[in-house]
Order: structure tokens, then sequence, then C-alpha cells
């Protein structure tokens, strides 16, 4: 993976994310050399889902209350069906999302995450992939959806599942490098 040295990476999940689409990016993310922060609607910890049952927690570094999007170069959001329906409710973190997207930084949403996309009206137009029983509401909101283990379009990446993240991880590296997506348009 290319190095991240430097690089500053925010990763918005909530209680019931699923354990690797949390863990694997953040390890490895970390390991190329970037300062990650799991951002949270609360303080303490936030517990993964682990296929069926509660996983592992992650502490908090950054209550989204106090999360400044200006400070980053990336934005992830790991997928499970719990993390992303909680999220997608509340308006905090919809601006959030809205805020990298705005400011033409990378997004990257796996699994059920890409439910933020579409409620954040980031979806719609874009070419994208998500767990397949979500496909039917990308579609509805406008989205070009696609079967792929990452599908990239001026820096929003997507993949998923769990088994795509090797590839979800290095694209994310190579967007992250690549700076922001000027040209972006729906």
């Amino acid at each position: 993976m290319q190095s991240l040295s430097g690089k500053k990476i925010a990763i918005l999940a909530t209680h019931g994310y699923e354990q690797s689409e949390l863990e694997v990016p953040l390890n490895d993310l970390r390991d190329a050399g970037a300062e990650v922060h799991v951002v949270s609607l609360e303080e303490g910890e936030i517990k993964g889902w682990d296929k069926s049952d509660w996983g592992r927690a992650v502490p908090v570094d950054v209550t989204l209350s106090k999360a400044d999007a200006g400070q980053y170069d990336a934005l992830v959001l790991p997928g499970g069906q719990i993390n992303p329906d909680l999220l997608r409710v509340e308006d905090s973190a919809l601006d959030f999302v809205k805020a990298f997207w705005d400011a033409k930084k990378v997004v990257a949403a796996i699994c059920h995450a890409p439910w933020l996309l579409a409620e954040a009206g980031i979806a719609k137009g874009r070419k994208l992939t998500s767990y397949k029983s979500i496909r039917t509401d990308m579609i509805n909101a406008g989205a070009d959806w696609q079967d792929a283990e990452v599908v990239t379009d001026q820096g929003l990446i997507t993949s998923r599942n769990p088994g795509d993240l090797k590839a979800f991880v290095a694209k994310i590296a190579e967007e992250i490098n690549e700076g922001r997506h000027e040209r972006r348009a729906a």
C-alpha cells in the first residue's frame, strides 16, 4: 500500500459497525502512516458486530460534535446493518459526510454504509457499489450501481462486503494520494 505519512483520516461509526470493516481500514491505514481517528456520536467506546453477535469495542478518538471535517484528508464509513442505519438519521452525521464531499475530499463507504451516501444526497448520479441487499436502495437514490469489489467515482470509493477490504483499503490510499477531486460534478 502507498504511504500515507502526514495524512489524517476520520472513520465515522457507531455501535453495530461490521467488525472487520472498521478494524481493517483502521489498522491498515495506520500501518501506512496515516493518523486515523474513530469519530462517533458519543465518548468512550463503540461496539462492533461480528458475523452473528456483538464483537469487540474500539475507543472513540473524537466525538462527532467536536470533529472538524476540515482537519481530515478523507472519510471512511464502515458498514454493517446497524451502524449506518443509526447514523443516517442523525443530521450531524449527514452534515459531516456532506462536508467531506463538498470539500472534494475522499469519501469511502463499504457494505451498508452507502445508505449514508444516499441520505446525504451524494449517491445520485454516481457510480457505486454496496452490499447486494441495498442495491435497489442505491438505484432508487439515483446511483449507477455496479457489482464490483471496488468502484471509484471522482474520490467516492465503495465496496460490497468484508471480502473486498483489501482492494477497498488500497483504493483509499491511492485516492488520498491523488488529492482533492476538483472536477467532481454529478
